[in-house]
């Protein structure tokens, strides 16, 4: 059965947020790996364990911004289409693949009972891409958890993500200018960095349709570049994947896509941001204010790698 969220209500008003969490097993902690065995138990919203990365004393952005002002091309261009246009979205029964060079290939669903990924709340500051920039407490867990299990071979230099397309359920996206299904790309020791997130949540809910249900990728140095919604598949790869914004627009996407506040987009300074919900700019920093994914490039030119 599909319910449908009335406006007004918050993504918890339906069901009560434990209920909904336990009843879920995909989004609760109870993460299912059918290959591999183990107890699961269900999560609670007081069992996250909640960290904060270089955001300082900087305010959350409002969850009635971060729930409309989206971009996920599947259900429109303009940041308030994704809102109006994904009420409908389909997201159970959901399955994500991890396969190519591993060990042990994976799938995932709501139903398997046999792996558990903590789930934690870490609280990220993102750029995007078009110069604004929001702070999110996101609920998931350490991509490399995920990884892990799947036992990358020797072989494995990249990952690659595909996210779910279904034009009946995406019309909208006829008229986005770009390949889909959407497909983003990582090197294997960017994907294996414990800044890199797989979401569940954010502000102690579920993932809201707009905002990439049910599992989503959140990379806090490249975000508004490297943000993958609603996965399916998750494959591991010897050479560097395409991804979709360098295939339609390789002048101005490179396949690294970090924040670098002294390298311009060709149409408009990457030197300042604006907070959404703030009147004023604010400098831009390097790798988005994540000074310890830097080793991730040493000896690099990242003018020409962009």
């Amino acid at each position: 059965m599909l319910i449908q969220k009335p406006v007004g209500l918050r993504y918890s008003d339906v069901t009560p947020k434990q209920v909904y969490f336990n009843r879920r097993k995909f989004l609760t902690g109870s993460l299912a790996v059918g290959a591999l065995a183990g107890a699961a138990r269900a999560m609670k919203l007081s069992d996250f364990k909640k960290t904060s990365y270089n955001v300082g004393d900087e305010k959350i952005t409002p969850l009635e911004v971060i729930t409309h002002y989206n971009n996920f091309y599947e259900f429109g261009t303009d940041k308030e289409d994704p809102a109006k246009n994904a009420t409908n979205f389909k997201t159970d029964p959901w399955t994500l693949k991890v396969e190519g060079e591993v060990a042990k290939p994976l799938t995932f669903d709501y139903n398997g009972l046999n792996k558990i990924a903590q789930l934690e709340e870490r609280i990220y500051r993102h750029r995007c891409v078009e110069a604004w920039s929001i702070v999110v407490p996101w609920i998931g867990f350490p991509l490399a958890t995920l990884l892990k299990q799947a036992q990358p071979t020797p072989k494995a230099k990249y990952v690659a993500f595909e996210s779910y397309y279904d034009p009946r359920q995406m019309p909208q996206a006829r008229w986005a200018g770009i390949q889909f299904p959407y497909v983003e790309g990582l090197r294997l020791d960017e994907a294996m960095h414990p800044l890199t997130l797989l979401a569940v949540g954010l502000y102690g809910e579920s993932l809201p349709n707009q905002d990439g249900a049910p599992i989503r990728l959140v990379v806090p140095w490249k975000y508004g570049f490297k943000s993958a919604k609603s996965l399916v598949k998750i494959r591991l790869v010897t050479k560097q994947p395409p991804t979709t914004w360098n295939l339609s627009a390789p002048n101005e996407y490179g396949f690294y896509s970090n924040v670098n506040p002294h390298v311009d987009h060709p149409r408009w300074s990457q030197a300042k941001e604006r907070r959404l919900g703030e009147l004023f700019r604010r400098d831009t920093l390097m790798f988005n204010g994540y000074p310890e994914v830097a080793s991730l490039y040493a000896g690099m030119d990242l003018r020409k790698y962009y």
